[in-house]
């Protein structure tokens, strides 16, 4: 076998380089200093010798380090020196002396490095067990002794001395025993927790609960001295506060089953006897405004008792039993006696609030109020919805809708913090009265067009938009939005075709607003509306351009083409022209058709407006705003001094219901009399004869005369216009139902209602009868078919 070859063994220096803080020294010096002052001062229990050694030492072996260096080199292993074999017992002599020396409070001559460094060697060479012990047989029985005196010394104090003595010898035995810890700090980090025995901080709270806070003459002295402290105070005589947190702080470093038992558990039964009491007095000498103030005060003195000397722990507990003999038990009382209908009624929001924040700390306290104020909403709104007067007035009883909601909206904005449980019960009962009203969708659109008509005119862009947003709140609440679009569409009709809009931007924000809400076919058809009025400009001009319109004197026209699919449909009424107008619409009439094929022209004259020069019997003249209708009745006096109404209607042709309401507006409204009639009624005869009212004088030049009607449809127009919207549902229904079953299939008869109800509830709430009645028609219609199994499911027929 070939010997291996030897190689040259060679130990090199380590070349990581290590960084010193170069003012190390200088601070561990400054660390020193005020450490030596602190112990010459008798102020040591907040030291740390551990850290104090660990920086001497720091410094020694940077020294070290900046010593010359030497030459490493490996030598034989040396003989190990042989401990003393008395040593241990050695070290704890020392070390028990020093205990001895702290606890009578003579440490002036005590070296805490040679202490600390003789526990750390003890436990360093596997003595930590007899030094421990040690320390076990030395504290109880030194302590005892010691806790003896301290215990005959706190008894005989008296009266408010005993906190105070109490407190002092407290926080000389917890110095001692952070002096005791500092030096056995390395046997606790080490030793302890490896053989799960109790720290050495433990072992002394431990002695102190035993002999001192559970002594029979110490321990219901202090419980009854801390509770009838905390009476004093309840009753507005003023304590220590800063001596019962250090007290109650002993008993929460002694642990949480100590602050618990010997305080906490006594405590609580005892503030809930004096509240209770405390409540009933109140109930019965005080209003309840200054109930609840004084429950409110007492609930935030407990929270600040708390924050000031008790466990943090605690506040949810006391909290609870102020909250529960003062207000849970006496809520109904409190809710009844306090009349929060008249708070509501009143506007005391510093009361509601004040209510608000006591009941939602109580479990259901916040549903009392809301049922209150729901029933309260309810009664106030019903009385309004059905109230045979205040319907008569469409604009005043939305006004008054939304007044009542700003009401209280600001009452849950001010006073209940916009909690959301009285936000859905205000829009439930708002919900609920509205469609108690089967006219509501109508008269929502009135007051629109009374507001876009004239109601915001001068108004700020800002303002027009909150008045929208409002209409828009209560178009929510309604079910059927297919009876509000109904209506709209007529009055958006009028609006634009008379011109009487007060802002086109106004009417272009609420169309969108309303197909944010339900989409772009509820707002399509207004759209085609607004469409129509500028094409029939950009149609105008090209009339006026063209070879038709040199008529000479003849009147100037302007029409408005509209699209019988865009605008609500209207019964063409009769109507004989004058004949000046006649031959201009037969002009219009010849160019429009010739610039458009395919198309059909009806004039809607019940839907136009005219404006008349006349010339009245003292010469006076005025510009006369006329519809359509009334122009042709006022044409007639050129050629007659006095007509008949037989006469007048068999000229004109108009329908009769139209031309007594015309006449009507002629005849006898105060101010735009300009015809008179005999015998004069505010009624019109078919007897009755009209003239020229020869006297009729205004201040203004131009003077409008409108057409005598009710705002609000009558009750046959209301159901002819309930008629359109039923029959307008059932191809709505029917698609819906169609729709689902081309999806599922087969689907029994209840899912079918529930599933086109979801769908259809954005436009109007499909009453299941109708749904029914869809359903049989599309099977007789072979759209669907019975399930020849189960007869209450349906099948699909592709």
């Amino acid at each position: 076998m070939s010997a291996k070859r030897k190689r040259n063994f060679q130990v090199k220096a380590f070349k990581h380089r290590v960084v010193v803080d170069p003012k190390y020294a200088e601070k561990t010096w400054k660390i020193l200093e005020h450490a030596i002052h602190e112990i010459y001062n008798h102020n040591a229990s907040g030291l740390s010798f551990e850290e104090l050694y660990s920086r001497l030492v720091g410094v020694l072996d940077l020294e070290k380090m900046s010593a010359p260096k030497r030459k490493f080199q490996i030598g034989p292993l040396k003989r190990q020196n042989m401990m003393d074999p008395n040593y241990a017992h050695k070290a704890w002599k020392i070390l028990e002396e020093g205990i001895h020396e702290i606890y009578n409070r003579n440490i002036s001559e005590l070296s805490f490095e040679e202490l600390y460094r003789n526990a750390y060697n003890m436990v360093l060479h596997k003595f930590g067990e007899k030094l421990y012990s040690g320390l076990v047989s030395t504290m109880t029985h030194l302590l005892i002794h010691d806790l003896e005196v301290i215990s005959k010394s706190i008894e005989a104090a008296q009266g408010g001395l005993f906190l105070e003595e109490l407190n002092r010898k407290w926080a000389e035995y917890k110095k001692a025993l952070q002096m005791i810890r500092d030096i056995l700090i390395y046997m606790d980090r080490t030793f302890i927790p490896s053989t799960h025995k109790t720290p050495v901080h433990e072992l002394g709270l431990n002695l102190w609960r035993d002999n001192i806070i559970h002594s029979a003459k110490i321990q219901t002295r202090l419980q009854d001295t801390l509770l009838d402290l905390v009476l004093r105070e309840r009753t507005g005589e003023v304590i220590n506060r800063g001596l019962m947190r250090n007290v109650i702080k002993m008993l929460m470093d002694l642990g949480p089953s100590v602050y618990q038992d010997d305080f906490e558990k006594h405590f609580l039964e005892v503030s809930a006897d004096f509240y209770r009491a405390e409540s009933q007095q109140f109930i019965e000498c005080c209003d309840w405004g200054e109930y609840l103030k004084k429950a409110k005060r007492r609930l935030n003195e407990e929270m600040e008792r708390v924050s000031h000397y008790l466990d943090a722990k605690s506040e949810v507990k006391i909290t609870s039993i102020v909250e529960n003999e003062m207000v849970e038990s006496n809520k109904q009382r409190l809710v009844e006696k306090s009349g929060l209908v008249n708070m509501l009624v009143n506007d005391k929001y510093e009361d509601l609030k004040r209510m608000y924040s006591l009941f939602r700390r109580v479990p259901t306290g916040l549903y009392i109020i809301r049922d209150v104020i729901t029933s309260h909403i309810r009664n106030t709104c019903e009385q309004l919805v059905t109230d045979p007067e205040r319907l008569k007035d469409p604009v005043d009883f939305v006004q008054r809708l939304l007044d009542e909601k700003d009401k209280n909206d600001k009452i849950i904005n001010l006073a209940f913090n916009n909690d959301k449980t009285f936000q859905n019960a205000l829009n439930s009962s708002f919900e609920y009265f509205i469609n108690l009203n089967s006219r509501s969708p109508e008269f929502i659109s009135l007051f629109v067009d009374d507001k876009l008509r004239k109601g915001l005119k001068g108004v700020s862009e800002e303002d027009v938009e909150i008045v929208l947003d409002k209409v828009m709140m209560l178009f929510l609440y309604l079910q059927e939005k297919d009876v509000f679009e109904k209506y709209y569409k007529q009055h958006l009709a009028k609006r634009l075709l008379s011109g009487k809009t007060v802002s086109d931007d106004a009417e272009r924000s609420l169309i969108v607003k309303l197909k944010t809400e339900c989409g772009y076919q509820f707002t399509s058809k207004f759209e085609g509306m607004f469409t129509d009025m500028k094409t029939s400009e950009d149609t105008m001009q090209g009339f006026y351009a063209s070879p038709f319109a040199e008529t000479g004197d003849s009147p100037t026209l302007a029409v408005q083409v509209l699209t019988t699919g865009s605008w609500p449909t209207q019964p063409s009424a009769t109507c004989n022209l004058p004949a000046e107008i006649l031959g201009v619409c037969e002009k219009f009439r010849s160019y429009y058709l010739g610039t458009h094929t395919g198309r059909r022209l009806s004039w809607q004259t019940n839907m136009g407006t005219a404006d008349l020069k006349a010339t009245f019997g003292r010469g006076q003249k005025h510009e006369l705003n006329v519809s359509t209708h009334q122009m042709c009745v006022l044409m007639l006096f050129n050629n007659a001094d006095r007509l008949t109404y037989k006469e007048t209607e068999q000229a004109t042709e108009i329908p009769a219901s139209n031309l007594k309401r015309c006449l009507q507006s002629m005849v006898c409204v105060k101010g735009k009399n300009i015809l008179r009639k005999e015998p004069m009624s505010k009624d019109i005869a078919e007897d009755d004869a009209f003239f020229v009212n020869d006297e009729f004088s205004s201040k203004f030049y131009k003077v409008k005369i409108r057409t005598v009607g009710a705002q609000r449809e009558s009750e046959p127009e209301n159901r002819e216009t309930r008629q359109r919207v039923e029959e307008d549902r059932k191809p709505q229904i029917e698609a819906a139902i169609v729709r689902i079953m081309k999806y599922r299939r087969v689907l029994d008869h209840n899912n079918i209602v529930a599933e086109v109800t979801k769908q259809l509830q954005s436009r109007f709430l499909p009453s299941p009868v109708l749904i029914k009645k869809r359903i049989e028609s599309l099977i007789e219609r072979e759209f669907l078919e019975r399930d020849k199994v189960d007869r209450g499911s349906y099948r699909y027929l592709a």
